[in-house]
This record gives C-alpha cells, structure tokens and sequence, in this order.
C-alpha cells in the first residue's frame, strides 16, 4: 500500500528585519527623491516565504513629518526624500516601518515586523547672511529684510572714530546659526572717491579722508561668508554731507506779546499786541546759516 502525504505550509513565522533599530543622519540640502535608507538594509525576511507587505509611518505628530520621507512601493522599503528638508521646521523624527506578510485589511491571520528608523536633520549652509536689524516677512521666519543704515559727516572734516549709524552699527549674521561660519565685510559701490573704508571684521564705517561734496553717498556694503564668497548680502548705507553747525539756533525775542478778540474762530491769527493789524510771528535764527 502506498500513502503519499502533502505537508500544507502553516504560516505560522513573522517577518524578520536584519535590523530592528536605524540611525540615519541626513543633511538639510538632500535632494529629492535621494535614498535615505537602502533597500538592502530594510528588507524582512520570512520562513514562510510569503509576500512582504511594508508601509511607513511616523511616531511624530506635532506637524506632518511623514510627509517628508515614503518608501518606493508596498514591496520595496526602501526610504527616499519626498519633501526638501527645513531644519527650521525638522529637526529630527522617527519612522516605524511594518511588514507583514498579509495585505494591510486582509481578515486572514497576519504575522508582523517593525523596524524603527531614526533620523537627525543636519543643518546645511543654505541661507545667505541677514545684515541686523532685520524684519521677517513669511510665518516661518526663513526669510529677513533688512533696512538701510544712515549716517551723516561734516563737510570737510574728518572723523577719526567709526561713524555713528541708525538703526545702529552695520552688522550681519549667518542664519545657519548651527554653522555660524565666519562673514567679512567690503564696500562695493558708491564710493568712488574712496572717501570711506569698512572694517573687514567688524563692519565699523571709518573715513580716509574728508568729504568736499555736499552730496549724499550712497554706499552698498557686502556681508560675505568666508567659506563661501556665493553666500553673501548686500546693504545700503546712506551718508549724508552736512556743514558744520558752531552756533545752537536762537530766538530773536525773549519774549513775544500777542492780542486775541473773544470769540474767534480755531485757526484764527494771533496778532501783535504792538500792531494789532500784524499777525504774530515767533522766529529762530542761526549764525551758520546767515542767509536763512
């Protein structure tokens, strides 16, 4: 008598990942569509020798983090860039990868694996240098205007100490503030005659010599990185050409006498008490401009 048995494959073992726990760095200037995580390195293994199933999700809920990062398809877990990274918006998040070895929905008995994936956003030089003080303009704080700097000399003297600006000295940052690379300042415009000098470290306006013209300079200062002479800003600085005042102004009169009539109107003139015909005037003078 002959008896043939069929041994019925059971599925009775889960899904294995080679790993269970991955750290991955990524930088903030990946481009999109770049792998993450290679497909070798998340791919399960099952003894029943089912069909992986994977999907991805995140443990992080504060914003759509998961937006960022996918898997190339439901049988290939390979993690690639969806999204351009931000390091001001992503920092770090963590994704839980799942396979299983029935479709997700499936009523037959299901075996899975998880593997968690952890990844650190590094902050890339991607951002010019902001001159201070600055204004953001969207909500996300990724973009700063600035405005220009004022200043003014006296007409053919020269100053020895840097010169006194509004909104306050020239100054910029690199907003890559992890990086904080080094920024060097120079004057590219504006100043023909080479009448002023910015310090290359500190951004302090110096003169070299006087200034004979009345006319405003109009100077554009560039903030430059050091490591990168791409990444660089550029600010206008408006220095103003102004005689030397030597006299503080002066009233003609120490005191003024005026007549009013009851029941004028608003706005009406207020005359002189000595010539009731004559509106009063109150006047300054100044001896540096005598002909004012």
């Amino acid at each position: 008598l002959e008896i043939l048995v069929t041994i019925l494959n059971v599925n009775d073992n889960s899904p294995v990942f080679k790993q269970t726990n991955l750290t991955k760095v990524v930088p903030e200037d990946t481009k999109v569509n770049a792998t993450i995580v290679a497909r070798e390195d998340l791919s399960a293994s099952d003894a029943d020798l089912d069909t992986i199933f994977y999907e991805l999700t995140t443990t992080v809920s504060i914003f759509d983090t998961g937006s960022y990062f996918a898997i190339r398809g439901v049988h290939n877990p390979e993690i690639y860039l969806q999204k351009a990274l931000d390091y001001e918006k992503l920092k770090l998040t963590t994704l839980v990868l799942y396979a299983r070895d029935r479709p997700v929905g499936s009523t037959d008995t299901t075996n899975t694996a998880t593997a968690t994936i952890n990844i650190f956003i590094e902050q890339a030089d991607t951002k010019s240098p902001w001159f201070l003080p600055c204004t953001f303009i969207n909500t996300d704080n990724s973009v700063c205007i600035s405005s220009p700097y004022t200043g003014r000399v006296n007409m053919s003297e020269m100053s020895t100490e840097p010169l006194i600006l509004e909104p306050g000295p020239i100054y910029a940052i690199d907003p890559d503030y992890m990086l904080n690379q080094k920024i060097v300042y120079s004057i590219v415009g504006g100043d023909t005659e080479k009448v002023f000098s910015v310090d290359a470290d500190t951004g302090n306006l110096t003169m070299n010599k006087v200034a004979t013209s009345p006319d405003s300079y109009l100077l554009q200062v560039m903030a430059t990185q050091v490591n990168n002479i791409q990444k660089y800003s550029i600010v206008t600085v408006e220095i103003k050409v102004i005689n030397k005042s030597e006299h503080p102004p002066y009233f003609k009169s120490r005191i003024y006498n005026g007549t009013v009539f009851v029941d004028l109107a608003p706005r009406s003139f207020v005359f002189q008490a000595d010539h009731p015909s004559s509106p009063l005037m109150i006047t300054a003078a100044d001896d540096d401009f005598p002909n004012v």
